[in-house]
């Protein structure tokens, strides 16, 4: 039987390489696309991303319309359309049908989107679902195209078809594609709730969506002001794996590494090169930095971690802002009381800057609406992008539960009518997965949000604790209240005076001691409503 085992030359015969787009193919959950809402809410996202990306790089405000039509059962059809732009057209295909390319990944700046994945995620689900390709129309002031594209699975090219020009005066991208394996609902996890959270996040867009019924959801720009533009930073030291320093050495156009270091990274002088040269030794910083080696590259980070050095450069974050939060979650949420904290940026991983952003709301429409009843809601939110799935192994939702809301008044968040907002800013965030669904649950991470929580929670208890306290005189006062013309005109018979006279003055003892004239109107106006019913 020895003799009828396959050797290796048979068992490597169909050893073959296969292309990134076709193992995304086979691994389409791995870009998002697990389950038919997540599907479609993903799709959606991209573009939406895209769009914003695109309006705010161009300093223009964001007018984006969404819409959605279902084909037929698991089937439908998306278009999404702004007013950026636009995109050249040398780059249409690359942009929108190539898998891993773009303009961010490489940039060490803020971004929503950092993996070249997106877009063209899009156009290869399409195909895998329909085998149809995406409709395009691009047009970027100077001049303006329409077209199909479509991805060559195997070759991780795109392929352009229909190519036709449009007027010059067409300005903006328009994106529309069928998709497979789809289904829309309306809940937590589907594209209405997906829109209205950017526009929580992203106060300064005006964003239209078209479901599938024909019902319109509008939600205007809630600020008139342009968010602040990250600026693209060097990283810092600390920040930095032995990976990433030689990565950066083997292609920078430095001739010593003394000078690359200095040039690549943030913090480091000449003086702080002349520091790490005394605790490097075994390394030559006069030679080429395409030279340098893995061992070389160790000592080097090694030294970095050894040193002190000047927190990193916080220009490279873009938040919220806590004006611009509040307004929004005014004009989205239209809750009784509002509680805002905007964190100072805080460093994890020894050299990664990051900020924090809470809001609370409370009462009025906030919270969600269920079957049983009004409940907590957590919106979470990662460089101003929604995030709706995978909330369980989420760095946020862990930092809300282990907040103790009962001593900020709330006895059971599941039951209370509160919205927890929360949104973290970084040039680099921490996700679980290439879906980009949930934050890590990095424990810098997770104590500055907690602490972000209990700064906002406190100003929730005094609103929270004024109120309870209002109702309790209120309700005293609205029990007293109701004996005073009874026991005026006993006074009256028993004294002989005038019972107007007295009936007032037991309202002014009354009132004097408690001193609400909200709970006054509100006690006169259900006594109006009483006599009302009694005549």
């Amino acid at each position: 039987m020895a003799g009828d085992k396959p050797d290796a030359e048979e068992i490597f015969k169909e050893f073959k390489e296969q292309s990134i787009t076709q193992f995304f193919r086979k691994n389409s959950q791995m870009l998002g696309y697990s389950g038919k809402v997540r599907s479609l809410t993903t799709i959606v996202h991209e573009y939406v991303t895209n769009s914003l990306d695109g309006c705010e790089e161009a300093g223009i405000f964001p007018e984006i319309t969404v819409e959605v039509k279902e084909l037929s059962e698991n089937k439908h059809h998306v278009k999404v359309t702004d007013n950026g732009p636009g995109i050249p057209q040398k780059l249409v295909g690359k942009a929108l049908a190539s898998i891993l390319s773009g303009t961010k990944f490489h940039r060490y700046v803020q971004q929503r989107g950092q993996q070249g994945i997106g877009a063209g995620g899009c156009t290869l689900f399409s195909a895998i679902t329909t085998g149809k390709p995406i409709a395009v129309k691009s047009g970027t002031g100077k001049s303006a195209l329409e077209c199909n594209v479509a991805v060559d699975i195997k070759t991780n090219k795109p392929l352009i078809t229909e190519m036709k020009d449009l007027p010059a005066d067409f300005k903006g991208l328009s994106v529309q594609g069928e998709f497979g394996d789809t289904k829309y609902e309306r809940s937590d996890h589907g594209v209405q709730e997906y829109i209205k959270r950017t526009a929580l996040s992203n106060p300064h867009i005006t964003i239209k969506l078209t479901e599938p019924d024909g019902k319109e959801n509008i939600f205007l720009k809630s600020v008139n002001e342009m968010p602040k533009r990250p600026k693209q930073t060097k990283p810092h030291p600390l920040g930095i794996s032995t990976r990433d320093l030689l990565d950066f050495a083997h292609t920078t156009d430095k001739n010593k590494i003394s000078s690359f270091l200095s040039e690549s990274f943030s913090r480091v002088s000449p003086s702080k090169v002349a520091e790490l040269k005394e605790i490097a030794k075994e390394v030559d910083f006069d030679k080429s930095p395409k030279s340098l080696l893995w061992p070389e590259a160790e000592k080097i980070v090694e030294g970095f971690r050894g040193m002190k050095w000047m927190a990193p450069e916080t220009d490279s974050l873009s938040t919220i802002g806590a004006q611009q939060m509040e307004s929004a979650m005014l004009n989205i949420i239209n809750p009784q009381f509002i509680s805002v904290t905007e964190r100072k940026p805080k460093i994890f991983k020894g050299g990664i800057p990051f900020a924090v952003e809470i809001g609370i709301a409370y009462g009025g429409d906030a919270g969600k609406v269920t079957e049983e009843g009004t409940k907590g809601n957590i919106m979470r939110s990662a460089n101003k992008v929604p995030l709706l799935f995978d909330g369980s192994v989420c760095a946020i939702t862990e930092a809300v539960n282990q907040i103790q809301w009962k001593r900020y008044g709330i006895k059971n968040f599941d039951e209370e009518p509160i919205s927890v907002f929360v949104n973290i800013s970084s040039v680099y965030i921490p996700y679980n997965g290439i879906g980009k669904q949930a934050v890590s649950q990095e424990p810098e991470i997770i104590e500055e949000l907690k602490l972000g929580l209990m700064e906002s929670a406190r100003k929730m208890q005094i609103h929270i604790n004024k109120q309870r306290s209002m109702h309790t005189m209120e309700s005293r006062y609205r029990t007293i209240i109701r004996y005073v013309s009874q026991l005026a005109t006993n006074l009256s018979e028993i004294t002989g005076e005038d019972k107007s006279a007295i009936e007032k003055r037991l309202r002014e003892i009354v009132e004097s001691k408690y001193d609400i004239s909200d709970a006054k109107e509100t006690s006169e106006e259900k006594e109006e409503f009483e006599t009302d019913e009694e005549e």
